[in-house]
């Protein structure tokens, strides 16, 4: 397993390379001259000759694509555009309450959705099957702002039993008092496309041959679902917890600007709005090396999972 560790450590490398070769070629040729927008209304052929030095944008494609990959290497993508401080220090401050309100998500919904989808599956085909399948097909079928909205109008505007907006600097306070509503709506909306996706991975277990073998063998069928089914069909919700993991870092973009909460997913959306580049280009590197790390230790999970599964 170390070798397989040390040579998928090593094809991150090109990979990386890969990413930040194409955001090169998107911010600085396809994006077109970030100068003239941080210069504004105010625009004069010294004011851009000053903005392009500071920028160093006045230098050769490869000089400026070594600086980027220098910043890439140091994790220092320089200052924001917008407020004039250290990238490192913003994001730095966005992402404790972008893990805190979606790690909680994924934390409740994903143990929600696993438990009631073995509970499904369990009696799949039955008429509470049906009736599951169809609600979590409707509830897909509505759009997260209609959940956010209707949440916010209803739960904490007429009935007044969670705050519409706000954030602590206090982690007990945001658990008790700011994180209940938008934890509930990010769950609502999660727990549908989960519950179906996990109800499928416990069903398609249950036609395999070593089930049929179990229940030969005189095994009940909780023994059944608890010791052989559950854990075979864990590999599958492991590659889509792990694929989810990266986004931790990005937060959630709409449950963050409905509710005023300081995390990376408003931020992205107000670098986006103000062509802050610096910070977007930050977040798009940390979350590309998210992936890669998260993909790694989804691998390595498999092989603690199933014994059979080979590393190579």
């Amino acid at each position: 397993m170390f070798a397989y560790v040390v040579r998928r450590i090593f094809q991150m490398i090109p990979t990386m390379f890969g990413v930040m070769l194409l955001l090169f070629i998107l911010f600085n040729w396809v994006g077109g001259d970030p100068s003239y927008i941080l210069a504004g209304k105010s625009l004069s052929d010294q004011m851009l000759a000053n903005i392009r030095t500071q920028l160093g944008l006045d230098k050769s494609q490869l000089e400026q694509f070594l600086i980027f990959v220098r910043q890439v290497i140091t994790l220092d993508f320089g200052t924001s555009w917008s407020t004039q401080q250290p990238v490192s220090s913003i994001l730095a401050a966005r992402v404790g309450p972008s893990v805190t309100l979606t790690g909680s998500i994924m934390f409740v919904s994903t143990t929600l959705s696993v438990l009631m989808a073995s509970a499904v599956a369990y009696v799949r085909g039955s008429l509470t099957d049906r009736m599951v399948t169809l609600i979590c097909t409707t509830a897909m079928s509505v759009s997260a702002l209609v959940y956010i909205i209707a949440g916010q109008y209803w739960l904490a505007h007429k009935f007044g039993w969670f705050p519409v907006i706000g954030w602590s600097d206090s982690l007990a306070t945001n658990f008790v008092t700011y994180l209940p509503l938008p934890v509930l709506l990010g769950v609502i909306v999660s727990l549908a496309p989960d519950l179906r996706f996990y109800r499928s991975c416990f069903v398609e277990e249950m036609n395999h041959d070593y089930v049929r073998t179990a229940r030969a063998k005189g095994l009940s069928e909780p023994k059944i679902m608890l010791k052989h089914v559950m854990r075979n069909a864990l590999i599958p919700v492991v590659t889509s917890i792990m694929m989810s993991l990266p986004y931790l870092l990005v937060g959630a973009l709409l449950l963050e600007t409905f509710f005023s909460i300081p995390g990376m997913g408003r931020e992205v959306i107000m670098a986006v709005d103000k062509s802050d580049f610096p910070v977007i280009k930050a977040v798009t590197i940390y979350v590309a090396l998210a992936t890669m790390v998260f993909n790694l230790l989804a691998d390595v999970v498999y092989k603690f999972i199933d014994p059979r599964v080979q590393l190579k």
